[in-house]
């Protein structure tokens, strides 16, 4: 996701390096490949033109001070105006009635009815709701097992009228069994349609005008780039929705739909698919893609998507076991599913700054745990536990039960041992020495972008 992107902005900063003041000539230079970096991205091209005019604007507008060099600040500047292009803030759900009622919207074959079940189960175990959804597409084959299907794995319940094909009916049936039954959020799974299907349109049109949702939500593939755009702007004339929903943003997306959409639409970006696991979502933080898109990671995100797998006891617990140098496999296999559940490896490495850029050209196999996971499956209970105990014939009999090799056993074991020592030693540091150290690696970091 926007790699291609974030590689064209830092060689369009680079044409300000070494000036030693922003003038006219190097900004109009910088920010003609800015914006070609932007139309090649599929940025809309008004929506180019008005971002670069108005960095152009801001940046002619500012002295430089002299601890800050040129491309520093123009990196600074873009970053604020990707921002605000963007919506400048994250925008939530409007979730006050009791049951609050989601409208889900969107083109055939957006991944509309997984994003309702990824919503549902984030609504579920993030925000404690107890939500209601509603098969409202009577048109497409198999589409009502499909929500049910989605609705049994993320574990919560699902409306369905067989054989009634007026979506009005059963929708009002839906948000009247949510009232008497203490379900709190009714999310609607409609048909895609085209927005040349008038007929189509009118059904959801009339759908939203009897049901008064809260928030009707446009699903939209954002791999259709521009074409994305333009359908959002078609369904938004018809529909007014609340709130633009952006799947597969993790597949081989320019990006161009979510820096064009806000702009084009005047409604916000609210959540982003960033997989197809059911947890691979995420709520949409414009000045968060900003970091991203300039290559300064996502840390906040990656420390909020480790909280979604943190388990405080087990972690005490740990903590314990870590400080007795108790640390043994069953704990790393733990710390390893933990680690996968939080999503997409490659993506999860270029949320921390200046990794993202070192790995762009190396292929992270989603499955590189897999063989440590043979290795250590392996292993007895007694070897697990016991890691002290594993010889060389044990060694022998590990690699031959997984499959792999005596080296990559050893490989493992010294990774290990690595691991637990360095744990040990960072258990064992008071608050001081760990103030000290966290200070010497903001100093390593250094050249941080001037806010």
């Amino acid at each position: 996701m926007f790699e291609n992107l974030s590689e064209r902005l830092e060689r369009s900063f680079k044409i300000l390096k070494g000036e030693g003041k922003i003038t006219e000539i190097n900004v109009a230079e910088t920010l003609k490949d800015v914006r070609r970096a932007l139309l090649d991205a599929d940025v809309n091209y008004k929506v180019a033109k008005q971002f670069t005019d108005t960095v152009k604007q801001k940046a002619l507008g500012m002295n430089v001070l002299t601890a800050i060099k040129p491309s520093q600040l123009m990196v600074k500047i873009v970053h604020d105006e990707l921002t605000e292009l963007m919506g400048g803030k994250a925008v939530a759900l409007n979730l006050e009635n009791r049951p609050s009622v989601i409208l889900m919207s969107g083109l055939q074959g957006s991944g509309k009815t997984t994003f309702t079940g990824k919503l549902a189960k984030m609504l579920k175990e993030r925000q404690h709701k107890k939500p209601l959804l509603v098969a409202c597409d009577v048109y497409r084959p198999a589409a009502i097992e499909q929500l049910r299907v989605v609705s049994e794995t993320v574990g919560v319940d699902v409306y369905t009228e067989e054989g009634n094909k007026n979506v009005v009916e059963i929708a009002q049936h839906a948000i009247r069994k949510a009232k008497t039954e203490d379900y709190n959020v009714v999310i609607v799974d409609t048909a895609g349609r085209l927005a040349i299907d008038e007929e189509m349109m009118n059904e959801i049109a009339n759908l939203k005008q009897t049901i008064h949702p809260d928030e009707t939500l446009f699903v939209v593939d954002s791999m259709t780039g521009q074409d994305a755009v333009n359908t959002a702007k078609e369904f938004n004339d018809r529909l007014d929705f609340d709130g633009v929903v952006l799947t597969k943003l993790d597949g081989d997306t320019r990006g161009g739909a979510a820096l064009s959409i806000r702009t084009v639409v005047t409604k916000p970006i609210k959540f982003v698919g960033t997989g197809e696991k059911m947890d691979a979502i995420d709520v949409f933080h414009p000045e968060r893609m900003a970091d991203r898109i300039l290559g300064m990671g996502d840390v906040v995100s990656l420390v909020e998507r480790a909280q979604m797998q943190f388990d405080e006891k087990q972690a005490k617990e740990l903590e314990k076991k870590i400080r007795k140098n108790k640390f043994d496999f069953t704990d790393f296999m733990s710390q390893i599913q933990q680690i996968k559940k939080m999503g997409n490896i490659k993506d999860l490495a270029a949320m921390i700054p200046g990794v993202g850029k070192a790995l762009k050209d190396v292929d992270i196999d989603d499955n590189a745990f897999k063989g440590i996971e043979a290795i250590i499956n392996s292993m007895t209970p007694k070897e697990r536990q016991n890691p002290d105990i594993i010889n060389q014939s044990r060694k022998l009999r590990i690699a031959r039960g997984s499959g792999t090799k005596l080296e990559d056993v050893n490989r493992l074991m010294k990774q290990f041992d690595q691991t637990r020592k360095m744990m040990k030693m960072v258990s064992g540091m008071d608050k001081g020495r760990m103030a000290q150290m966290a200070a010497a690696m903001k100093q390593m970091k250094g050249g941080g972008m001037p806010k």
